[in-house]
């Protein structure tokens, strides 16, 4: 098995190149030796193709939750139809704001809309049911109900889009990487809450003169929702009247609420960023300094036949001598392929269960430290999910003192039942082999020390030497002994 990454260049869009690269691999298939075929084991745009069907998903139940709420409490077709041509239209311009501001669709964007579609109707709602109050309640026409209803509620719009401008768009003047990991978040809410209120303004005003008519008749078939309603209504009136000849009470009632919100505030569990389940896991293998490709090898073949008989698993993709800690003939990572997020329904198949289970399971191979950890949710701001701490010597106590303070803060870690996979984020120092050449010897051979330094180099590391063209490409000749003649200390006799 041989495996290739890909990494994207500044500004370029994931779904395209993850389209393209798919494109040309399917290309290259035909001219493949038969029984070689090439398969996908890590595609970051999995995920941000299903946020992407989970935002369409969102859209279409928030317009049809809008429409029947609307026309339960309105139970007029016309007025319903207004707020739910608002919502596309107020998207569509949110997506072109997103376009002149220079963002892209991804995870962080797609949250916002997801948020901002059950926002955007507010200020419709509004509009929508004040013009039908004064056409049904003071039979006003269709117009004039508009000229009233837009003179009273225009200043209230603004002010509510003022406020919410006020909490988003600070947030994306933040600094450091929480600037840049919330900047696209709340600008995209601040555009999708403008465009809602000019929306309101303009659109929905000119659809609420020229569409809504005056209900003629009583909805029978919802009659007894509008006696519940009525009688909701009695019960609420009466209970404000009997709350306002108790002030005092309710106050006291509303500092009890303040002060109990701000105790669970500081109760409540913390963190940068939520994990998420992307649909895959990452195995780090880290094997005792020295350990031979070989040995590392057979590691990755013992987790891979432990972990794909797991039921939520597709497959597992390995790879020797290099891992996201460090690179070394004693370390290794696996992407472990999860099935698809609809396939996985138990909750022992979600991400959080299975990398309990995975460790559980991996812990008894013996002579290698194994961690199946889930990958970060924003790719840049750490190796894997979950938090990064660092230790630093101050007082230059030197390298043994460090490395025993590490030891100790990740045994006392790892005895805390509230985090999993404590692991250090770097390689111990691999053994070392001292060599002296003698230098009477060599001499009395014909042999200087530096060619007997050079012939040393030749064997156990990769040496330029040369170039040669192949089908038009200019390639490297690097020199160096085959693995199993520079694995041990025998090799040198």
């Amino acid at each position: 098995m041989a495996g290739m990454g890909l990494q994207l260049l500044p500004g370029a869009n994931a779904l395209q190149v993850a389209r393209a690269v798919s494109a040309k691999m399917d290309q290259l298939q035909q001219s493949f030796p038969q029984g070689v075929t090439w398969f996908t084991p890590y595609d970051s745009t999995t995920f941000v193709k299903v946020s992407i069907n989970e935002v369409v998903k969102t859209l279409f139940e928030a317009m049809l939750l809008v429409f029947l709420v609307i026309y339960l409490f309105l139970q007029n077709l016309r007025a319903t139809l207004i707020p739910s041509l608002v919502v596309p239209v107020a998207l569509l311009g949110t997506f072109a704001g997103l376009y002149i501001a220079g963002f892209s669709i991804n995870i962080l964007t797609l949250f916002a809309m997801v948020l901002a579609i059950g926002l955007v109707v507010d200020d419709a709602i509004v509009v929508v049911e004040n013009v039908e109050r004064h056409i049904s309640e003071e039979g006003l026409a269709p117009r004039e109900a508009t000229l009233v209803a837009m003179g009273q509620i225009t200043g209230a719009i603004v002010a509510i889009t003022l406020v919410l401008a006020a909490v988003f768009i600070p947030a994306g003047l933040l600094s450091g990487s929480v600037g840049v990991i919330y900047r696209q978040f709340s600008l995209t809410i601040a555009i999708a809450m403008m465009l809602s209120a000019f929306m309101a303004l303009s659109f929905t005003p000119a659809l609420c003169a020229s569409i809504i008519k005056p209900n003629q008749h009583e909805n029978r078939l919802l009659g007894w929702f509008n006696r519940l309603f009525e009688r909701t209504q009695r019960a609420y009136m009466t209970r404000v009247h009997q709350s306002i000849r108790h002030t005092p009470r309710w106050m006291l009632l509303y500092l009890v609420l303040i002060l109990g919100a701000a105790w669970l505030f500081t109760r409540l569990p913390s963190s940068f960023l939520p994990e998420e389940d992307q649909g895959y896991a990452l195995a780090i293998v880290q094997l005792p300094p020295g350990a031979t490709i070989d040995r590392t090898i057979g590691v990755m073949n013992q987790i891979k036949n432990i972990v794909v008989r797991n039921p939520a698993v597709t497959g597992m993709m390995e790879i020797a001598g290099f891992s996201f800690i460090g690179s070394g003939e004693n370390t290794g990572m696996g992407f472990i392929r999860l099935k698809p997020w609809g396939e996985r329904t138990k909750p022992d198949e979600q991400i959080g269960p299975f990398m309990a289970w995975a460790n559980h399971a991996l812990s008894g191979i013996k002579g290698a430290r194994i961690f199946v950890v889930n990958l970060p949710t924003i790719r840049g701001l750490s190796k894997f999910g979950g938090f990064d701490m660092e230790l630093e010597d101050r007082a230059g106590l030197g390298h043994d003192k460090l490395m025993q303070a590490q030891g100790m803060l990740l045994a006392k870690a790892a005895k805390n039942p509230a985090l999993l996979g404590v692991r250090p984020n770097g390689l111990p120092p691999a053994p070392q082999l001292k060599m002296s050449v003698d230098r009477v010897q060599a001499a009395s051979m014909g042999l200087s020390v530096s060619s007997v330094y050079k012939a040393l180099q030749l064997m156990l590391a990769p040496v330029y030497v040369d170039d040669f063209n192949y089908q038009g490409r200019v390639l490297r000749v690097l020199m160096e002994a085959d693995a199993p003649f520079r694995m041990g200390t025998q090799d040198l006799d």
